[in-house]
Parts: C-alpha cells; sequence; structure tokens
C-alpha cells in the first residue's frame, strides 16, 4: 500500500478528518470565511467597503441618472468593463448597493471554488489547493471581497485552471479580466507563451479586445475607452508601493522634506518629497523592463521543453509579482492577485509551491494588519507599521526570485507530464518536474 494510499485510510477510518478532507468541510470552510468576510465590509472598523459604497455606487449612479458615463464621456483610472459590475450592483436600489456587489463577488468566487474542485473524485492536491485559498482569503480579510479586483480574481483562476483543456475559453475569461482591471493580461501573456495554442489564445484575445473597444466607440468614448492607460501613468507614488519605503523611513528618521498628501483626483495618500515624482515616473519603464525579462525567460523555458504544466503557474507567477513590485500604486487588494497562480501551483504539485504558497500567505497576512484596520499608523509613518511594510516588500522580492528560478528550472526539464483536457485542466496528480505527486 502506498502512502497516499494509508493516508486515504486514515482520513475514512476519523469522521472528523473525513468531513474535513471532503467537499462539505470545504464548502462550510468557504462559507464562513466569506460571511466573516462580508460582515467585516459591512460593519468592521476602517470603512473597508469606502470604495464601493462612496465611489463606485457614485459612477453608477450618475451613469443610471445620464449624468456622466466613466470611461465613455470622461477618462477612467479603469478600463471600460470595470463599469459592468458596478453597475450590476445597483440592481436591488442605491441603497443595497455594497450588499449586492458583495453578493456578486461571493458568487463569482464560488463558483471559481466550484471548478476548483471539480465534478470528479477530490484529488488531495485540490483539496490542498481549495484549503489554502480559503486561508487566503481569511488572512487577506475584507479588502479580498471590497475592490474591483475582486471581480477578476475568480474569473482568472477559473481560466488557469481550465488553460490546458479549453485554452479559447480560459483567454476569454482572461481577456474580459483585463478589461475590467488590467493586470490578468499578465496571465493572457503567460498562456500565449506555455501553450500549445498559443494562436487561438492570440486570436481570441485580439478579437475580443476589438470587439469591445468597437462596442465602446459605438457608445461614444472615442480616445476615453484606452483612457485608463494616461490616468494611470500621471499617478504619483503611493503610500503602499514598495518603492515608498524608502521615504517612508525619511520620515521615520524624522526628515520634514516628506510628506503624505492626499490626492483628490485619484483619492489615494501620495508620498511628497524630494525624488519622489522622479521613481513614480521611473517604475513605468522598470515594470516594462521586469516584464521583457520574465517573457525572455518563459520563451527560453519552451524552446527548452517546458511543458504547460511546467511553466503556466510559475511563469503567470513571475509576471504578477513584478507587476506588484515595480508598481507606484502598490494598493493593498493587488495581493489578490497572487491567489490565481499559486491555486494553480497547488493544484499541479503542492509540495514544488509550497514556498510560495507560504510566501503569498505571509503577505496576505501581513496587508491585513495594515489595512483596514490601523491604516492610520502607516499615515503617521509609525515606525512598526513602516517595517511591516517593509517586510511585505522584502517577501514579494522574494517571491519573485523563486518564481523566476522556477521558469529557468521549467527550462531544463525535458519530461513531458501528461495532461488530462477531458474537465479542462491540468491532470491533477502531475508535478511540475512531471513526476507522479504523492
Amino acid at each position: 500500500m502506498t502512502v497516499g494510499e494509508l493516508r486515504e485510510a486514515s482520513v475514512r477510518r476519523h469522521p472528523v478528518r473525513r468531513f474535513v478532507a471532503g467537499r462539505a468541510g470545504l464548502w462550510a470552510a468557504f462559507s464562513i470565511v466569506h460571511a466573516a468576510l462580508v460582515w467585516l465590509n459591512l460593519e468592521g472598523p476602517g470603512y473597508p467597503l469606502g470604495d464601493v459604497t462612496a465611489v463606485y455606487r457614485t459612477w453608477a449612479e450618475n451613469a443610471a441618472a445620464g449624468y456622466v458615463r466613466m470611461g465613455i464621456d470622461v477618462p477612467w483610472v479603469y478600463p471600460i468593463l470595470a463599469f459592468a459590475p458596478m453597475a450590476a450592483s445597483l440592481a436591488f436600489g442605491s441603497e443595497w448597493f455594497g450588499q449586492t456587489w458583495l453578493g456578486l463577488v461571493v458568487l463569482l468566487d464560488a463558483i471559481a471554488f466550484s471548478v476548483l474542485l471539480g465534478d470528479r473524485r477530490l484529488s488531495r492536491t485540490r483539496r490542498t489547493a481549495a484549503w489554502w485559498w480559503v486561508g487566503f482569503l481569511a488572512l487577506l480579510g475584507p479588502i479580498a471581497l471590497g475592490r474591483i479586483d475582486a471581480i477578476t480574481v475568480p474569473l482568472a483562476l477559473t481560466a488557469l485552471l481550465w488553460a490546458a483543456g479549453r485554452p479559447r475559453v480560459a483567454a476569454v475569461l482572461l481577456t474580459v479580466a483585463a478589461w475590467i482591471k488590467v493586470w490578468p493580461a499578465a496571465l493572457v501573456a503567460s498562456l500565449v507563451v506555455s501553450s500549445r495554442s498559443r494562436r487561438d489564445v492570440i486570436t481570441v484575445a485580439v478579437a475580443l479586445t476589438a470587439g469591445i473597444l468597437g462596442v465602446s466607440l459605438i457608445a461614444g468614448s472615442g480616445v476615453n475607452a484606452v483612457g485608463f492607460i494616461a490616468e494611470q501613468a500621471g499617478r504619483g507614488l503611493q503610500i503602499e508601493a514598495p518603492l515608498a519605503v524608502a521615504w517612508l523611513w525619511q520620515m521615520v528618521g524624522g526628515s520634514e522634506a516628506v510628506r503624505i498628501v492626499y490626492d483628490r483626483d485619484i483619492l489615494t495618500f501620495q508620498i511628497e518629497g524630494p525624488g519622489a515624482d522622479a521613481a513614480a515616473a521611473l517604475t513605468t519603464p522598470v515594470m516594462a523592463a521586469g516584464v521583457l525579462v520574465v517573457l525572455v525567460l518563459g520563451v527560453r523555458a519552451v524552446r527548452r521543453g517546458a511543458t504547460l504544466a511546467g511553466l503556466l503557474a510559475p511563469l503567470a507567477l513571475s509576471f504578477v509579482v513584478v507587476l506588484m513590485l515595480a508598481n507606484k500604486v502598490g494598493s493593498p487588494q493587488f495581493v489578490t492577485w497572487l491567489a490565481a497562480p499559486v491555486v494553480l501551483g497547488l493544484v499541479l504539485g503542492p509540495r514544488r509551491f509550497a514556498v510560495p504558497a507560504v510566501l503569498a500567505a505571509t503577505i496576505a497576512g501581513f496587508t491585513h494588519i495594515i489595512y483596514p484596520y490601523w491604516y492610520g499608523w502607516l499615515l503617521v509613518a509609525n515606525p512598526a507599521f513602516v517595517l511591516l511594510l517593509t517586510m511585505k516588500s522584502a517577501l514579494l522580492v522574494v517571491l519573485l526570485g523563486w518564481s523566476i528560478h522556477a521558469v529557468w528550472r521549467a527550462g531544463r526539464i525535458r519530461r513531458r507530464p501528461t495532461v488530462r483536457a477531458g474537465d479542462g485542466t491540468a491532470h491533477d496528480r502531475v508535478r511540475i518536474d512531471g513526476t507522479p505527486d504523492e
């Protein structure tokens, strides 16, 4: 009897273990965590749902009243499809906007969770990935549901799980997600590099993008349809950005030349001080260079025999972490982006992806401490909270190093792991190096 069979036999003999290891236990944990996050968003301290109820609702109400349509009549900080979930959250009236928003996010998470669990016998790898995602959401706190990013994460997660057997469907989901919040475009790039169906992926992504832009132009958007590019480029250095820690430590040291200001146009707290604007401007070329380096490493890996099962998860993680580190914004909700590639990695090989799983969970916990409950301490550059932000940034650097090493290593592996396309996901028991996972 193998180690795996012995473990399964032990689980069957203990009712509690059987419950925890089964679908019922996972769905119970999913429900409890989401109920807690919904409550924290509605009743918890720190106004965690503020962007949704104060900003998103105003945008949706203005459009419903015929006053102004964001991304159509005026430039907008988000891609045009971000308006869809905001408009949908008016379905039960303005007074229920926050609750409707949260219900929509929970529904999308539930769909992604059901895809993760699958409709066949629940494997250990999927069980591990599912428990990790539930724990990750709990550690991250209310911000996991209370921003536009929460709409894109379940779409991205589902797309990556379906990438092996349904690449065109995955391309649709990722392209739609990228037109809600830009970051899933990195996952489209990962899929193009990793998949043998890259031509189909590119065709779907380009055609769908053209359709979205065409509808926007018909609606009268003009160049406002891509106005989010200029809006993001004009932002200053936000205090949560990894680069901002250098200026925050100057404030800790008593520098009067550095201060934190509130930008009423972008609605964020930003750094004002010597070199801060130059650093903010530098983030864009640094991000482009980082993305190019990861892209080259991914292409190298494919040319040296890397497969979709071995390359997609670490490559996607590399792209995502580059976007987080070389970012002038660094908002706490960006941590949600880590979930999709880490979950895929755990499905394909829990032991191989244990390090990034622990790092991402720790980053989520640090983020929850900073936001939303004690965010005020960061606004006054409290040394303990500046240290916490510094540690979070350092862990992101470590995570980037791990993922790039994994991409490089994927290019040294010649063996081709089998892929089961029946349910549209990579084989549950395939490790990144192509050997069975016990």
